[in-house]
């Protein structure tokens, strides 16, 4: 794995989530989350702001490391890249969704939806902009799937 291809992949890949979610909560959806938050009785931390550009930045490491991960089994290319998109996706967004959720912690469902689609997509194309990026270094050669089966059958 090219480690140095999955950190500017994942810092790119970062930096887009993040500017895409500033537009998604700063501007869409910006009056839905205070009036949940406020019907709620809760307020947004001080350091808030940071935790979420972190947390960018880790989804898009974690995209371009997953996407070095997996090329090697689907290949190079926009269509692994969405696949990791996908993947993450689902573990990150649809799963902590679910439990915020489960203690009434969401938008309505019109504005729900809107953030699953608008999630989904701003993964997908973050998968693919980390793929874009990442390019095993040229001595490394990942080994085959039947090369891997043969050596452990040994």
């Amino acid at each position: 794995m090219n480690v140095k291809r999955v950190v500017l992949g994942g810092l790119l890949a970062g930096l887009f989530i993040n500017v895409s979610e500033a537009l998604l909560n700063g501007l869409v959806l910006m009056e839905d989350y205070q009036a949940m938050m406020a019907d709620h009785g809760l307020t947004e931390a001080s350091w808030a702001i940071p935790a979420y550009v972190t947390g960018g930045f880790v989804f898009g490491l974690a995209l371009a490391w997953l996407y070095a991960a997996i090329r090697p089994r689907f290949g190079p290319g926009p269509k692994t890249g969405a696949i990791a998109g996908v993947l993450l996706f689902v573990v990150g967004y649809v799963v902590p969704g679910t439990w915020f959720a489960t203690m009434g912690l969401t938008l309505d469902a019109g504005m729900m939806v809107l953030a699953l689609v608008w999630g989904l997509a701003e993964l997908v194309a973050a998968g693919v902009i980390a793929g874009w990026i990442y390019r095993e270094d040229a001595g490394q050669h990942a080994r085959p799937a039947d090369a891997v089966s043969v050596a452990g059958a040994r």
